[in-house]
């Protein structure tokens, strides 16, 4: 708010931050401290701090009578018709285009000094109503703050962690095979599945050593005939597209499913589209209306004169750099009914078939939803009985009315429900007559919770499932996913023990009150402190 002192009019000056400038700016030297403390020696101000006590000489002349800070998001969403999957790709750049000049403002945060007048002022040029608008007592856009982890503050940070290789892909202990197909005596994956289910767990198992090894020894492999997977997300500089390269070049069918409307990643997307197709890779784009987000592996190969076919469905993306900090799961198998699933998920993906249903998997927007209704309906039916009805479920948000609904109706009937909701949740846990029956503990820590696990005690035949999806409408109705059982008895005790890890957690585990305020836990008095992460790590080395 500026004063013409000369005129006396009242003049009102918008500031805009580009993000090119950093966020926090570091002392000067001389102001810095010289005690030989490296944290002191790294403080920073504010970028908007700095902006706000040098206004003069942005507006020379001018009175300069109060300021106060505002922060816009904008609507994010492509609006792009898909009649034509052609000019899909085409239509998808041009909306990038139109973000990159901004979209509509759908919200405004601000912070407590703002007077009542300013606020209204900027909600009447942005065209937001109260509902629209956040009061902010502190920083905004506290995601700048992840700027500080690039700082050399070791005593201050997580010791680094080597992720580890499961011991069924270990070959002497220490080496996969990362290239030519076994090359050096390496370990086979194909021979390692064929004899068993694998479960790989990132980030404490190594996804380059796993993941990315089993689709580069696919593409130099010579009895490969074919890769088929889809992309959602991967890296800047991802190994996995140079394998999928590779195997086009080898002679092999690649195709690929790049899902152009992963969110933010579009422009990325594009590029690897291109670059694939270039590279003779059979390239497409997805399902008309539906995001395909399922992360899912399909080797086929050709072995003694039968056709077989390797899987992998996993929770997380195709990603070497999130796999180091995000928790996923991964089923490696080369059962015969998960390759016809998957055989059909494809065929459904990248041609005009309309598969109403599968064998083992379920399947979004196919058969998930009512899958899961049954199961947790035949939980009710057993309480129903006087028999024990149990479930555990793990995901990142829990959104869906009816999902909550029957979760509502099975804590009523008696069933025990433990969720592990890292997100958004609008399941109300302990109300009275409602949900008594019903936990909600969500983990904050050193790793992102990423993972989708699903359980169901099934009067002791445990059933239980990992995948792609969360329990939310989007991902339910308007997404392609894949949830696939964990039938090896093996795989489903390790499940089992990661879950009772997870639930025993009190360090960094909070858990939701029926009035939706959480509450961390923390250890009581001479009992030892269980971090989910740290006794994850512990585990995997010492397996």
């Amino acid at each position: 708010m500026l004063k013409n002192p000369e005129t006396q009019e009242d003049l009102l000056a918008r500031i805009k931050v580009p993000k090119i400038l950093p966020r926090f700016l570091p002392l000067p030297e001389k102001l810095q401290t010289q005690e030989k403390n490296e944290t002191v020696n790294w403080m920073g101000v504010p970028l908007e701090q700095v902006i706000a006590h040098n206004l003069g000489a942005l507006f020379p002349g001018m009175d300069i009578q109060e300021y106060h800070l505002f922060r816009v998001t904008r609507d994010a969403d492509l609006s792009v018709q898909e009649d034509e999957g052609d000019d899909l790709l085409l239509a998808i750049e041009k909306e990038l285009r139109k973000r990159r000049i901004g979209g509509t403002v759908v919200r405004m945060e601000i912070n407590p000094t703002m007077p009542s007048t300013l606020k209204k002022i900027l909600m009447e040029k942005l065209e937001l109503s109260e509902k629209d608008v956040y009061t902010v007592d502190g920083l905004l856009d506290l995601k700048d703050l992840m700027s500080f982890m690039g700082l050399p503050l070791t005593k201050l940070k997580d010791p680094n962690w080597a992720s580890t290789i499961p011991q069924r892909l270990r070959y002497h202990g220490d080496r996969i095979a990362t290239s030519d197909h076994n090359k050096n005596n390496e370990i086979d994956f194909f021979s390692v599945i064929r004899q068993k289910d694998v479960l790989v767990h990132h980030p404490y198992h190594s996804f380059a050593n796993t993941v990315q090894s089993f689709i580069t020894q696919a593409a130099h492999d010579p009895n490969v005939l074919a890769i088929k997977m889809t992309l959602y997300r991967t890296s800047g500089d991802s190994p996995i597209i140079n394998a999928l390269i590779a195997g086009a070049e080898n002679g092999k069918q690649v195709a690929v499913l790049v899902e152009l409307k992963a969110r933010f990643d579009e422009e990325n997307n594009i590029q690897w589209a291109r670059k694939l197709e270039q590279s003779g890779v059979h390239v497409v784009y997805g399902l008309v209306g539906l995001k395909t987000h399922t992360k899912i592996v399909m080797v086929v190969r050709q072995e003694e004169g039968h056709i077989l076919r390797y899987v992998h469905i996993g929770t997380g993306n195709y990603n070497s750099k999130t796999a180091k900090f995000y928790t996923d799961l991964g089923l490696f198998s080369s059962r015969p009914e998960l390759g016809a699933d998957l055989t059909d998920l494809f065929n459904f993906l990248t041609g005009y078939s309309r598969q109403q249903s599968y064998r083992k998997l379920l399947i979004a927007p196919v058969n998930m939803r009512d899958r899961f209704i049954k199961l947790i309906n035949r939980e009710i039916e057993n309480c129903q009985k006087g028999e024990t009805g149990r479930i555990v479920a793990k995901m990142n948000s829990l959104v869906d009315s009816k999902i909550i609904a029957k979760l509502y109706e099975a804590s009523q009937a008696g069933v025990k429900i433990d969720l592990i909701v890292r997100g958004i949740c609008c399941l109300r846990p302990g109300l009275e007559g409602v949900s008594e029956n019903i936990k909600v503990v969500s983990i904050i820590g050193r790793y992102l919770e990423h993972s989708r696990i699903f359980y169901f005690y099934n009067n002791a035949q445990e059933e239980l499932y990992i995948g792609s999806a969360d329990w939310m409408p989007r991902n339910l109705d308007r997404r392609v996913e894949a949830i696939t059982p964990i039938e090896d008895p093996d795989l489903t005790k390790e499940l089992q023990e990661i879950m009772g890890i997870l639930l025993s957690d009190n360090r960094q585990a909070w858990d939701l009150q029926s009035d939706g305020e959480y509450i961390q836990r923390c250890p009581v008095e001479n009992s030892p402190e269980l971090g989910c992460h740290k006794i994850l790590m512990e585990t995997a080395v010492s397996n």
